[in-house]
């Protein structure tokens, strides 16, 4: 990885916006990819034949391998540079993408186990996300850091909404297309950030720990603060996975929606969040900051997960998946901007790092639970995730009022 460090980078940006905007649209190509693959997943391998807890497998191997190696590539973006560990991420991307396209070309089982292995394949690659957010927090005063973590969820949003299209688009000449275009898009997104890519936050002072997992781990979550921050993430991310999982059987058993339909259905909630977060979000956090602003995110994702599975007409649908993106859109911003605030500068790598393998844990955990509880019935995940989330925003309610009671209390 040295090597990415001593190769020389046109281009230099002395403005912290500037820098951003790399950033920013690293992710987004980055996310163009993934918003083109995540719907039309279970339905290809549904088209395998594949049974619900297959398809939450599949769902789920990208963020196991994630969960494993995000501390991973955190500590070595605090060690090495973020540059390097962008870089590296996104090249596996490529590849991932391009096994992914292959498979899907393959309609037998054979197809099957090649798209597991290009999911559990980006998986380990995946250090983008986290090196991402914390190009940020080295970038941005503590005091708008939250509303700029937004960056990333507009990024997420404008991804899912090109990329789903791209996908329902493409996936009408043939079912390896999406793949393909992903794989493009992708090497496009890795040719962009070697050439203009900056580099921040390298500290060679940090020690060399191996692998080193579960003492990352206890390293990190040894701090109150974090880890009431990162329970409260991990729910958000459970709900999400949920939706995103079932979303598409959800329509196709409602309403018998199609993968061009499902594909605009993401691009929906995209849409939506990609206008929250960036017309409303810094206002939203100076009025009513984070931590309530937290509260509201999971009332808002509750009250719309619990009544999906209801919906009697496409419009009741768009009108929850609608308050759903309002509510997760408010929800992570928040979240990272504290998590960054309580964070020394010399860890943010590692810690924005173990929290994005919180997120991987509950993207584990949501896709095959919920595809194992649609397979009993299609309203059972909605109703579990709904009423998880409306418990956060409770718990989250009671935590505020214990931090007024004493002074010392979440650190």
């Amino acid at each position: 990885m040295k090597i990415f460090n001593q190769i020389y980078c046109p281009f230099r940006f002395k403005e912290n916006s500037a820098a951003l905007g790399v950033v920013f649209f690293a992710v987004f190509l980055d996310l163009i990819g993934f918003g083109i693959i995540m719907p039309l997943l279970p339905l290809y391998s549904a088209r395998f034949g594949a049974s619900g807890f297959m398809i939450g497998i599949i769902a789920a191997s990208f963020s196991g391998m994630q969960f494993l190696f995000s501390p991973f590539w955190g500590r070595m973006s605090d060690r090495l540079g973020r540059r390097p560990v962008m870089l590296v991420s996104l090249a596996g991307g490529v590849l991932s993408y391009a096994l992914f396209a292959v498979a899907s070309m393959v309609q037998t089982k054979v197809g099957l186990w090649v798209i597991l292995f290009s999911r559990v394949f980006a998986g380990c690659c995946a250090g983008n996300m986290s090196v991402a957010q914390t190009y940020i927090a080295d970038l941005t005063a503590p005091e708008l850091r939250s509303a700029r973590m937004g960056l990333i969820g507009i990024a997420f949003g404008l991804g899912f909404i090109i990329g789903s299209a791209i996908g329902a688009f493409g996936a009408k000449f043939g079912l390896s297309v999406p793949g393909w275009i992903a794989t493009v898009l992708c090497t496009v997104n890795f040719i962009v950030a070697f050439l203009i890519l900056p580099e921040t936050g390298k500290n060679t002072s940090v020690e060399r720990d191996g692998f080193g997992f579960f003492r990352r781990l206890n390293e990190v979550f040894r701090y109150a603060q974090i880890r009431h921050l990162s329970g409260l993430f991990f729910i958000s991310t459970f709900c999400f996975a949920c939706y995103e999982t079932t979303l598409a059987l959800l329509s196709n058993r409602l309403f018998q929606f199609n993968e061009t339909q499902v594909g605009f259905l993401f691009a929906l909630t995209g849409a939506v969040s990609v206008i929250v977060q960036g017309l409303f979000l810094k206002k939203l956090v100076a009025w009513f900051k984070e931590r309530a602003l937290i509260t509201i995110s999971f009332f808002f994702m509750g009250l719309s997960l619990c009544l999906l599975p209801f919906s009697f007409k496409p419009v009741v649908m768009f009108g929850l998946l609608i308050l759903l993106a309002i509510g997760s859109s408010l929800n992570r911003p928040p979240i990272f901007g504290l998590i960054s605030i309580v964070t020394p500068l010399q860890q943010q790598g590692l810690v924005l790092g173990v929290n994005q393998s919180v997120g991987s844990l509950a993207r584990i955990i949501g896709p095959i639970v919920a595809a194992s509880l649609f397979d009993i019935d299609p309203a059972l995940p909605y109703i579990f995730a709904g009423l998880t989330a409306l418990a956060a925003a409770f718990f989250n309610i009671h935590l505020r009022q214990t931090q007024t009671k004493s002074s010392d209390a979440f650190v």
